[in-house]
């Protein structure tokens, strides 16, 4: 009997033999696994995980016919008791390639639940007899040295990291298995049914040399007079000059306005080229300032090799599940969205980045290897929730530790995450080893004194008609207020007022919407019309815009001196003259988190004497935030999810990935067709041969996120519905009511009930 691992063409007889795929993805496997030492436990972990295709029933469920069968369980079982005579590494190194096995479906699971599909419950319920014993001739089993070398020296009595440390090295392995198999997958059906492959990205050493030769032809052609760019090329330098320093961890104080995101870039182009760097990866905390440095890099590098990467439209097996939807074989699953990272330089979001470092799934976890020999940089680092800082800390110092990452903590307001202070106390709990020579700004104390542009002032209790009367006497302006609802009903008021010039900026609107209320902003200010900006605080990390005059509502001192950066940015106007006002919104009550943060700025500035813009005021709040925060910077307890001991692993990699979540509401994507570009795309969600990674990639910026809930109300009304599902699935849910995306506000989700009737009548 030939055993198959994947059905051919019916009648045809050209099916993918099993051992040809197990072969092939180990040999994958081995490849991706090798730039951190894990090839050979990669290669046999990628050996067994379709084992129980050897199973007679499987082959009859291939020939069509209506039966379930655990194909996942069968290798894990096997590969765990072959090294069962094995040294105590081996057995370790075994026992995690059983987690990669039993997930390569459906998730990494936990070891121990109540649930049927963890690692125990599946171990103990699988029979060995219903495998064919041919496998045994049909694939060669060599298990020496698939514990590496490095392993042993880290699992060492005094390593206080060491559990933590082992749960990245199975999510590595997990990646490793996942993406191989993809792509295997991938390739044989592309060949057997001239599917659109998707694309093969260069990589980025053989792109090096032209990549900073465009570097230095950019720079060189930009405005060489005033301080301001003398300053900001003199950061430049000293920046680069540190490129050859050994990887690893590095902060980047830079205050707005310093070109710190270009100097970041620079010090990765050459940092690459000294260590030999796979990838640069760009990790920003809002999409509203993706799209303006992805496309600052794709003017400067080309437009072919930057992956901009930010809303997840994907399938999420479980939810699949949990509404009785099978889950698609291995030749569907390739009209799936998943997106693997192999570009030279990716820009994504914190929440794709973390969330995918710390997920169970498939289609977010299959990117992980890829990201092992990076440079990653932290754009406005002190952005990361406070409640995932400590798992977060702990994943950043894994990647530099194991994994060979340069990590740059790259911001204005440096969020204090070294193990000690600048003053030499001890820092945040369980920090980085960050180190004063691996500072790569040139006296940050200086840099925050000379780029002060802006005065903050207090401005007591302002509700929206003080905020109207104060923004008719100023033709461009911000205010940034904490929530969408308080932006929206400031924004309804104005617009009553007659004030001209005026904008709304939030989430509500899709990425390539505020693409363009961007650069009509920048277009006023630069030109002298009336600019009003209302917006919540995805506008004040890294977006360049330089209003006269801020208005924000109160917040931690770090948002407010955000806030501040976009105040006379380009400092081309009087520092007396350009005023951040803060102030507290009687009507609008701060979130429970946020008014926490405003009485850990009036602790950090109760004492303080002088420039409340300094760093040791910015070092203080931190201090502040950390010690009140204690416990809470692992809120989840992440951290303790994943033990090791006398008896092995207990690694609740499932749990993990359910309660690991940045954005705490359950938000879900709706693809809004903005334009005619976005339209075409989803008019190619119905052509089978075009795989949905690549129509995912061009839809992404089309996409606004809203509650769970208000969208599956949405779709029962008719205003969504999920295109092309018999092949998509539930992935590209999109707006049909055009009517409820208002240009001015965005999405409008709220009384769907109300809107559908509303729609009947004629």
């Amino acid at each position: 009997m030939a055993y198959l691992a994947h059905s051919g063409s019916p009648g045809k007889g050209d099916g993918q033999l099993l051992c040809v795929h197990l072969n092939e993805t180990a040999c994958l496997a081995a490849k991706f696994g090798a730039p951190f030492g894990l090839e050979r436990l990669a290669f046999i972990t990628a050996l067994f995980h379709d084992l129980g295709k050897y199973d007679p029933r499987f082959q009859e469920r291939l020939a069509c016919k209506d039966i379930r069968v655990d194909h996942s369980t069968a290798g894990a079982v096997v590969l765990r008791d072959l090294a069962k005579g094995m040294d105590p590494y081996s057995r370790l190194m075994a026992e995690m390639a059983a987690y990669a096995i039993l997930g390569h479906h459906a998730g990494l699971p936990d070891r121990n639940s109540s649930e049927p599909s963890c690692y125990e419950m599946r171990i103990k319920g699988f029979h060995d007899g219903r495998l064919d014993p041919v496998w045994k001739s049909e694939i060669v089993v060599d298990l020496d040295d698939i514990a590496p070398d490095w392993l042993k020296t880290m699992i060492l009595p005094d390593n206080p990291h060491l559990d933590f440390d082992l749960s990245v090295v199975g999510r590595m392995l997990f990646s490793c298995l996942v993406d191989a198999d993809f792509k295997n997958t991938e390739e044989f059906y592309s060949q057997l049914e001239k599917r659109e492959a998707d694309r093969a990205w260069p990589a980025l050493q053989a792109l090096l040399p032209a990549f900073r030769s465009r570097f230095d032809a950019h720079m060189a052609g930009l405005d060489q007079d005033g301080d301001l760019n003398r300053l900001r090329r003199d950061i430049l330098a000293h920046v680069r000059g540190k490129a050859g320093l050994p990887p690893g961890l590095f902060t980047l104080t830079v205050p707005t306005g310093g070109g710190k995101t270009l100097a970041s870039l620079g010090f990765a182009l050459d940092h690459a080229a000294a260590h030999g760097h796979r990838r640069i990866i760009y990790a920003i905390p809002f999409t509203s300032i993706i799209d303006q440095t992805a496309d600052i890099f794709r003017r400067m590098l080309g437009d072919d090799v930057v992956l901009e990467h930010h809303s997840a439209i994907e399938e999420d097996e479980a939810e699949a599940r949990r509404q009785g939807r099978e889950w698609p074989a291995s030749r569907d699953k390739l009209k799936l969205a998943m997106e693997d990272w192999a570009a030279p330089v990716v820009v994504t979001t914190n929440v794709q980045f973390f969330e995918s470092l710390f997920a169970a799934r498939t289609s977010r976890a299959r990117k992980l290897h890829n990201i092992a020999g990076s440079i990653i940089i932290l754009d406005e680092a002190q952005t990361i929730p406070r409640p995932l800082l400590k798992p977060c800390v702990r994943m950043l110092d894994s990647l530099a530790r194991l994994f060979g990452c340069t990590i740059v903590l790259c911001t204005a307001t440096q969020p204090a995450l070294g193990k000690t202070g600048a003053d030499g106390e001890p820092g945040f709990p369980d920090g980085l080893d960050l180190h004063p020579g691996r500072e790569l700004a040139p006296d940050p104390e200086e840099l925050a004194a000379r780029l002060r542009r802006a005065r903050i002032v207090p401005g007591g209790e302002l509700d929206n008609d003080a905020l109207v009367i104060a923004l008719a006497g100023e033709p461009q302006a911000l205010v940034i207020v904490n929530s969408r609802k308080h932006a929206l009903e400031l924004y309804r008021q104005a617009e009553q007022a007659g004030l001209g010039g005026l904008i709304h900026l939030t989430t509500r609107q899709c990425a390539a919407h505020r693409r363009e209320i961007l650069a009509n902003v920048r277009s006023r200010l630069r030109d002298g019309q009336p600019c009003r900006v209302i917006a919540t605080s995805l506008i004040e990390a890294g977006v360049d815009v330089d209003f006269p005059r801020v208005w924000r509502a109160e917040a931690g001192w770090d948002q407010v001196m955000q806030a501040a950066g976009r105040c006379n940015r380009e400092g081309r106007r009087p520092l007396d003259d350009s005023i951040v006002t803060v102030f507290s919104a009687p009507d609008y009550p701060p979130p429970r988190e946020i008014k926490s943060l405003i009485g850990d700025t009036t602790r950090a500035l109760k004492d303080f004497q002088g420039n409340t813009q300094s760093l040791a005021v910015i070092r203080t709040f931190f201090g502040e935030v950390y010690w009140r925060a204690g416990p809470d910077l692992d809120q989840k307890e992440i951290v303790p999810a994943f033990k090791f001991g006398g008896n092995g692993t207990d690694f609740a990699f499932r749990e993990v990935g359910q309660k690991f979540r940045m954005i705490e509401s359950d938000m879900v994507p709706v693809i809004v067709p903005w334009e005619e570009k976005a339209q075409d795309a989803v008019d190619k969600l119905g052509i089978d041969k075009i795989p949905s990674g690549l129509i995912a990639r061009k839809l992404q910026t089309y996409v606004v996120q809203v509650p769970k809930k208000a969208r599956d109300l949405l779709v029962r009304y008719g205003h969504v519905a999920f295109e092309s599902p018999e092949l998509r699935a539930d992935q590209f849910a999109l707006l049909k009511t055009r009517s409820l995306y208002d240009p001015e506000v965005g999405l409008l989700w709220e009384t769907p009930e109300y809107l559908a009737v509303e729609n009947t009548v004629i």
